[in-house]
């Protein structure tokens, strides 16, 4: 056997597990000329292309797909018996990689940040905030967090963050202004902000239940945005009623800024889940992650601090 036998093949398996070289980069923490300058090698020593490129997509030629069979099994083993000696070591590191909503990041992480990184000194987190969806395999992120009803079946998913439900808040002056409403049908007669989410285009209905008693309203209302923390300081500048989940008002209603109405009509929302690839094990630094979340984040509170800047 050649000492150069073995070069390229985890860059190799990378692309094409990703179909990407950016995303295998990504992955790799190298350069996507470094990714290309690898492959071209390996094809080189072998004598023949392993995938077919366009300007806009790359797939395995009938050989490469051949040769995958081949040699991805015995690379998984490779790299599951160096990641097995890590997980030993009991000291999880380097870089972790999340997409997240803005809403998971304030319910999920900003609690427990601070403290997880103190725990864990080798790992490294990025965390990306995107409110539409992504492909967290071809971005080459570790894992997401999204509503649960969101995450792809193919997805291994755990359930994070506290219950969530349904606030409708207005500033103490706006209720000053317009009678409070004691009935969801109460609210025709109100300025409701919109909200309008990225990934359907569609402006959020509100939904109420008590007693058995559901209700979905199209809402009406002279503003319509499409961020979460500008929908918050809408409603704390008195322009009308927001709808909103926990984790990101807590702080002014303690504080007197929101007053929170209809609350016996507050209906319990799909949960956060943290997802990610179904792999043979998962990296010891995403599983530190997942327990850090288990034990510390029921006690956490959000501050909220962030959101308005």
């Amino acid at each position: 056997m050649r000492q150069d036998q073995l070069d390229g093949l985890i860059t190799f398996l990378c692309v094409a597990e990703h179909k990407s070289f950016s995303a295998a980069a990504v992955q790799l923490g190298v350069s996507p000329s470094a990714v290309s300058q690898s492959i071209r090698m390996l094809e080189r020593r072998l004598g023949t292309p392993l995938f077919n490129r366009t300007t806009r997509s790359i797939s395995l030629t009938e050989v490469g797909a051949h040769y995958l069979d081949r040699v991805a099994p015995a690379i998984h083993e490779l790299t599951d018996a160096g990641a097995e000696l890590d997980a030993a070591t009991e000291h999880p590191s380097g870089l972790l990689r999340l997409n997240v909503p803005r809403a998971g990041y304030m319910i999920v992480l900003q609690p427990i940040l601070h403290d997880f990184l103190d725990a864990y000194p080798a790992i490294n987190l990025e965390v990306t905030i995107e409110n539409s969806l992504v492909d967290i395999v071809e971005r080459g992120f570790d894992a997401g967090i999204r509503f649960g009803h969101l995450v792809e079946q193919d997805m291994i998913g755990v359930k994070v963050g506290p219950a969530i439900t349904a606030h409708v808040v207005a500033s103490p002056d706006y209720l000053n202004r317009f009678d409070i409403p004691e009935h969801p049908h109460d609210l025709r007669s109100h300025n409701c902000i919109g909200f309008r989410h990225l990934t359907t285009g569609l402006v959020e209905r509100w939904a109420f239940s008590r007693n058995g008693e559901d209700i979905t309203l199209p809402i009406k209302g002279r503003l319509v945005i499409n961020d979460s923390a500008a929908l918050v300081q809408a409603a704390l500048d008195g322009l009308g009623l927001a709808y909103m989940i926990n984790g990101y008002i807590e702080r002014f209603t303690a504080e007197g800024r929101l007053v929170r109405v209809l609350a016996d009509w507050s209906p319990p929302l799909e949960r956060l889940t943290l997802y990610y690839p179904d792999r043979h094990r998962v990296p010891p630094k995403l599983r530190a992650l997942i327990d850090f979340l288990r034990t510390h984040l029921p006690a956490a509170q959000p501050t909220t601090e962030a959101i308005l800047r």
